[in-house]
């Protein structure tokens, strides 16, 4: 599954239409009932980016796609129909989108970063990587950019670096991990394996980085999802400065219920 870092163009327009538009429809009726004319309703026509963004934050990707193709030619918006059959799972049309991005644009880093989510969908892992690391040539410090790196290494299983870009990512974003958010321009890798060791590395992250609350959460998250090596909880140094807490301690107690 993936997610999609936001972007607000569009976004803050329609929601300021939508109550001038409310606000319209009530005077309309005040008038009327008033007896007074009506003043003739003002109808605002969306660009088809605009529009496009709407529909993709609906998950209407098939409109959205229809309204990006009304938009001028860019880069931006071939990477954004792109995303939009990323999300119906079509990934030849959207690595032909992607591609397509890059022909305009070779230095947009968003482009690199969607077609190395294709790799990884495809379970072209080393592929993934070089990707990765060339849309961090194109724009580093990009945290979802990190993030991504991390999973595919994760993948690959070379824990060791997926450890490092994890934490990267966290020292760029701290909330890098629970974006959720369904439309933009650059997509977050969320398909892992072995999800017990995924949630423990989060888990380490976090608590390298001082976010106390979020490692208890995926420490608990990791317990569930069946992870057995307990011991690093209470060996690893990431983990000291929360072993001394009373939730740290009911969690090493517990026998949480696998999922």
């Amino acid at each position: 599954m993936v997610s999609v870092r936001p972007t607000l163009s569009g976004f803050l327009l329609a929601a300021l239409l939508c109550p001038a538009l409310a606000l319209c429809q009530s005077t309309l009726l005040d008038s009327t009932r008033l007896g007074k004319p009506a003043e003739p309703e003002v109808k605002t026509q969306l660009p088809p980016e605009a529009r496009g963004d709407i529909y993709m934050a609906r998950k209407m990707y098939r409109e959205a796609i229809d309204a990006y193709r009304e938009a001028p030619e860019s880069a931006i918006i071939w990477n954004k129909i792109g995303i939009g059959y990323h999300q119906m799972l079509q990934l030849n049309l959207a690595k032909k989108n992607y591609q397509h991005s890059l022909k305009l644009d070779p230095k947009y880093s968003e482009a690199v970063n969607n077609l190395g989510t294709i790799d990884y969908a495809q379970k072209k892992y080393g592929s993934a990587i070089k990707r990765y690391r060339t849309a961090l040539k194109l724009k580093p410090d990009t945290a979802s950019y990190y993030s991504n790196l991390g999973t595919a290494y994760f993948a690959k299983k070379d824990y060791k670096d997926a450890s490092a870009a994890y934490q990267t990512a966290l020292k760029l974003d701290p909330d890098i991990f629970e974006n959720h958010s369904t439309f933009g321009t650059t997509l977050q890798e969320r398909s892992v394996s072995e999800f017990a060791k995924f949630h423990y590395y989060l888990a380490r992250s976090y608590a390298k980085a001082g976010q106390n609350d979020r490692a208890l959460l995926y420490i608990r998250k990791s317990l569930e999802e069946g992870f057995k090596d307990r011991k690093l909880y209470l060996e690893e140094p990431e983990f000291e400065a929360l072993r001394a807490t009373q939730e740290f301690k009911d969690l090493m107690t517990l026998e949480p219920r696998v999922l």
